[in-house]
């Protein structure tokens, strides 16, 4: 009998988002809560009643009780489905107030598994669950995996968080989880929390990435894995099933001065209308060079559509100004103006100056040329 469930991890519940504006916080927050109900919908449309959280529940040791309380409600609210949890990095056995509260108030349907031994999840399943004690160790929680008896013909699932050698952890800390543990550990399948993008280390061995992402480290909306496990010793087959509410996008636009800037602009931006863009955070990196007109309109037409979008962060620290004779015209053809926008030309292309000089030179001379553009009829 094959057996179903849902692999997920890194939920952070509680994290702040403190660099973002206080609405925009406010929606990534609940988002964050909500992934809850939509795991538990994921898990249903997989026809699967189990969901494995390879840790980092929480963000922090120290969560409040109100996000604690209320994550705790959302799972008791799906009562057709059994959540077994392990401790992350984050949300470690260290915290001992957490984890003493945890047990008191979980609900029947959650499962907290804060001790490295054989858990029987399913008639013909066994769970190794390798929890992490502090917030780094430097230690391979998952060595014991590989003596660890299981019932003959039993189902050998692992669930761990950290990194894994020669591949990195999401938060720089040592990598201790060898690559082949679910080969030497004879798993029929590995699932692992701390990197927040999905990634398969081996047929195996599985990132599922945080349901509902969190940073423009890893694009596009968050994904749980809906894995199946059709017998001992044979392949799993795994399915990203998307449940984030939020896409993060990291967009790199270079221009040139031959080029249709507001043209590359619109090619560059997802979705056509409002609508299809409220749930999307951009970061634009604009690079490359423009001339004066070309910037100012490019500048206006990102004024116009940044709102559309739940957050829109724009860096124009690598675009440079291209002035020509005429576009200085168009600032000043003469006196005390025109002499300031040829001195902030000449810092712009004087590669003696630092980087970041001529860069500051170019911006200044791009704001003055918009600035007096707007004072004229």
């Amino acid at each position: 009998m094959p057996f179903r469930f849902i692999h997920s991890a890194d939920l952070h519940l509680g994290r702040r988002f403190g660099a973002m504006e206080e609405d925009v916080r406010a929606r990534l927050v609940e988002a964050r809560h909500g992934v809850i109900g939509r795991l538990a919908s994921a898990a249903r449309d997989h026809g699967a009643s189990d969901i494995l959280i390879a840790g980092d529940l929480f963000d922090t040791e120290t969560v409040t009780p109100r996000v604690r309380q209320q994550a705790l409600a959302a799972m008791e609210a799906a009562q057709d489905m059994t959540w077994w949890v392990i401790p992350g990095n984050h949300d470690s056995l260290a915290a001992e107030p957490l984890w003493d509260s945890l047990r008191v108030e979980a609900p029947c349907n959650l499962r907290l598994l804060v001790e490295a031994v054989p858990v029987s999840i399913a008639p013909g399943v066994t769970l190794l669950p390798a929890p992490v004690t502090h917030r780094s160790t430097g230690v391979d929680a998952t060595a014991w995996f590989a003596q660890a008896e299981t019932g003959d013909g039993d189902i050998r699932l692992g669930l761990a968080h950290g990194g894994v050698q020669t591949f990195g952890s999401e938060d720089d800390r040592s990598e201790v989880i060898p690559p082949d543990r679910a080969n030497t550990a004879c798993l029929d399948y590995l699932a692992l929390g701390d990197w927040h993008g999905v990634r398969s280390i081996t047929p195996r061995c599985w990132y599922s990435g945080t349901p509902e992402r969190d940073s423009f480290k890893h694009a596009g909306p968050g994904v749980c894995l809906a894995v199946t496990l059709p017998g001992p010793g044979l392949a799993p087959d795994v399915i990203q099933h998307p449940v984030g509410l939020f896409d993060w996008q990291q967009l790199d636009l270079t221009l040139t001065p031959e080029m249709d800037a507001l043209a590359a602009l619109k090619l560059a931006l997802p979705g056509d209308t409002a609508a299809d863009r409220r749930d999307i955070l951009i970061r634009l990196r604009l690079a490359g060079r423009v001339r004066l007109p070309a910037r100012a309109a490019l500048m206006a037409d990102l004024a116009a559509v940044r709102h559309q979008f739940w957050s829109f962060e724009v860096d124009e620290s690598a675009l440079s100004v291209d002035a020509q004779p005429e576009d200085l015209d168009a600032v000043a053809e003469s006196g005390a103006l025109r002499l300031a926008a040829e001195a902030l030309q000449a810092e712009s292309g004087n590669t003696a100056l630092a980087e970041i000089d001529r860069r500051v030179a170019a911006s200044a001379l791009a704001r003055l040329h918009t600035l007096l553009q707007g004072d004229r009829p």
